[in-house]
């Protein structure tokens, strides 16, 4: 049994350049939204599925930039490794947490404060993002 989780996961900014984050029922970390990719799926297809299911959000696939692979500790399940298609998506309107989202919120990426973060979004996405922007006067 592979103990490697694949999934699509997207770096959503507003135009303030936050980016959102959620957080699954029952957990505590959180992290990109985006989710489980099928067997046959590709991976902007598991994306744009992921986000209508968990968000409600309908994005265009062709807005999308591709960042790259990127791996980690899994935030929930022990033992396990994510591999995520790293998605960036500019959007503009609100959206509500649905199915196992218990939350969803926009974050500063210079300033989270003490927010829990799953080892992915710690560790290599919001340095990533972070590296790639001018932090605001």
């Amino acid at each position: 049994m592979s103990k490697t989780i694949r999934i699509a996961a997207a770096l959503l900014l507003n135009a303030r350049g936050h980016t959102l984050l959620v957080r699954k029922r029952g957990t505590l970390a959180f992290m990109q939204p985006g989710g489980k990719i099928e067997p046959q799926e590709q991976p902007i297809a598991a994306l744009a599925r992921e986000l209508s299911e968990e968000l409600n959000l309908a994005i265009d696939p062709h807005q999308a930039r591709y960042l790259g692979q990127f791996s980690a500790p899994a935030a929930n399940e022990p033992g396990f490794e994510v591999q995520a298609e790293l998605f960036q998506l500019h959007i503009d309107i609100e959206v509500h947490p649905a199915a196992e989202i218990e939350e969803a919120i926009w974050v500063d990426p210079h300033a989270l404060g003490d927010l829990e973060l799953a080892p992915l979004t710690r560790d290599l996405i919001l340095p990533l993002y972070r590296a790639s922007t001018v932090r605001p006067a």
